[in-house]
């Protein structure tokens, strides 16, 4: 649906590791898309070494390559640089996003957060690829949570964002599960950035084939 660089498709169900009592940040990577997902962001907020880091981001990066995914890195643009990653995601308070795409050049894809309609837009301005829009609700898997915006919240601000002439994917985040996916899709919202939704669940890929149902 959405095309990024060259000819490289957005997939519209992305998932972003996380590190659980049962997962490690590369084994959630291994689940994700054994479920189908191809999308991978590699996500590590702990302070680690960076070897350390830097293995378990390549780790990802091969079985994205295996599974024909794309392969994206939170935040760390050097590691994106050196891993010769697709792209980059980057928070509001993360490395500006034009500075990244000097660093980065034209062909690496990347995405910035954004919890209101001036965030969207300034994602945009700046050469962004796509928006990652939340939290949907809280989640505990990000610190310092941005204000929840929720249903109605995603209505107005897809409406007002389509209206202004912004015309970049946007994606929900935060603490999404596979029964939000049907209301999200009607508010708008082009695809889906999950996390726990896949590793915190008895039926993983009943979850992920819901929201592959309508983020496909």
């Amino acid at each position: 649906m959405h095309v990024g660089k060259g000819n490289r498709r957005l997939p519209l169900l992305q998932f972003i590791t996380h590190k659980t009592d049962r997962f490690g940040l590369v084994d959630s990577a291994r689940q994700a898309l054994g479920l189908g997902v191809r999308w991978i962001q590699f996500r590590c907020k702990e302070e680690l070494p960076p070897a350390l880091v830097r293995d378990m981001a390549l780790q990802v990066r091969r079985l994205c390559q295996r599974h024909d995914a794309l392969f994206f890195i939170d935040d760390r643009v050097e590691l994106a640089a050196e891993l010769e990653a697709d792209g980059v995601h980057l928070g509001k308070d993360d490395m500006p996003l034009a500075q990244a795409r000097k660093m980065l050049g034209e062909d690496v894809l990347i995405g910035g957060t954004a919890n209101t309609l001036q965030d969207m837009m300034d994602v945009a301005a700046q050469g962004g690829d796509y928006i990652g829009l939340g939290p949907f609700r809280f989640t505990a898997t990000k610190k310092k949570l941005s204000p929840v915006i929720g249903l109605e919240g995603y209505r107005r601000l897809m409406r007002e964002a389509r209206r202004n002439g912004l015309c970049l994917p946007v994606f929900a985040i935060g603490g999404i599960r596979s029964h939000d996916a049907q209301a999200l899709k009607a508010c708008g919202i082009d695809g889906i950035a999950t996390s726990s939704a896949l590793l915190d669940t008895e039926d993983p890929g009943k979850e992920a084939g819901t929201f592959l149902r309508y983020f496909n």
